[in-house]
């Protein structure tokens, strides 16, 4: 059985407080795309392991055993023993560490794809809470739908977005900011408009209300993706943002933006 794990961009993205805990209060959109992973999952004829991961395409870091998809299988198996050995095959396209969602989309598939095969009968909810204990963003990935993202990121509220029409392009720098870096120059706040709203405008109309608030930071260390920002401001783009914090770029038709934690430019 095989499923096709897609990533996601965040538009905008504003950084409301300081938490208690350490963590910042947050709000985005989180926005499926049509850039995808494989995950293919069978029955494994070797019965002295629960599970042999083997991945292709672009290379990962670390143990077998520290990859999401492998976490949301023990996950799994904890309360539902039944489920037999297996064969895992990914094959990874979504680049890793660009903030795209890659890891914790491939885990929440993960979750679907095991749930289907071995007929669990987990609902919507209970995979959604599976998932929330493997990632903050994981739960978004279950129904895979536009949501107004608050909290740490890990509360959804469903938005109606479409960006039917419009063409992305990643383009993924060879920098890297820390995230420790990327909040150093935060200044957390409220926006004046709620990016619920924002989205409701024209397209057209984006640039000048929806905005990263991880931009300064960025643009300040690498004052030469400013420049490109600025220069695609000024031509064909209504939309080109920085996507969260460092490490992919995305050009759409209404500018430039940064969407989660890697480097990328967005554009619509």
């Amino acid at each position: 059985m095989i499923t096709f794990p897609n990533a996601k961009i965040n538009l905008g993205l504003n950084i409301i407080e300081k938490r208690p805990d350490g963590y910042h209060n947050l709000e985005t959109i989180f926005y499926p795309i049509n850039l995808q992973d494989a995950l293919e999952v069978t029955r494994s004829t070797n019965s002295d392991k629960e599970y042999n991961l083997h991945v292709s395409g672009s290379a990962l870091d670390g143990e077998p055993e520290d990859n999401l998809v492998v976490k949301a299988y023990k996950l799994l198996k904890e309360d539902f023993p039944q489920m037999a050995a297996i064969e895992i095959h990914m094959y990874k396209h979504i680049p890793a560490g660009a903030g795209l969602g890659g890891g914790s989309s491939d885990a929440a598939y993960m979750i679907k794809l095991l749930n289907e095969k071995f007929a669990l009968n987990i609902n919507h909810a209970k995979m959604e809470e599976y998932a929330a204990r493997l990632g903050a963003d994981c739960a978004f990935f279950i129904q895979n739908k536009p949501v107004f993202a608050t909290g740490i990121g890990n509360i959804f509220e469903p938005v109606d977005l479409s960006l039917k029409g419009y063409h992305i392009v990643l383009v993924k720098p060879d920098i890297f900011v820390s995230t420790r870096d990327a909040f150093a120059a935060i200044k957390p706040q409220r926006p004046a408009v709620s990016l619920k709203e924002v989205i409701k405008q024209p397209v057209d109309t984006w640039k000048d209300n929806m905005q990263n608030d991880f931009e300064d930071s960025v643009f300040l260390k690498f004052p030469e993706q400013h420049k490109h920002k600025i220069k695609h401001d000024k031509t064909t783009m209504q939309f080109f943002s920085l996507l969260y914090v460092l490490s992919n770029i995305t050009y759409h038709r209404s500018g430039i933006h940064i969407s989660k934690r890697g480097f990328r430019l967005f554009a619509l």
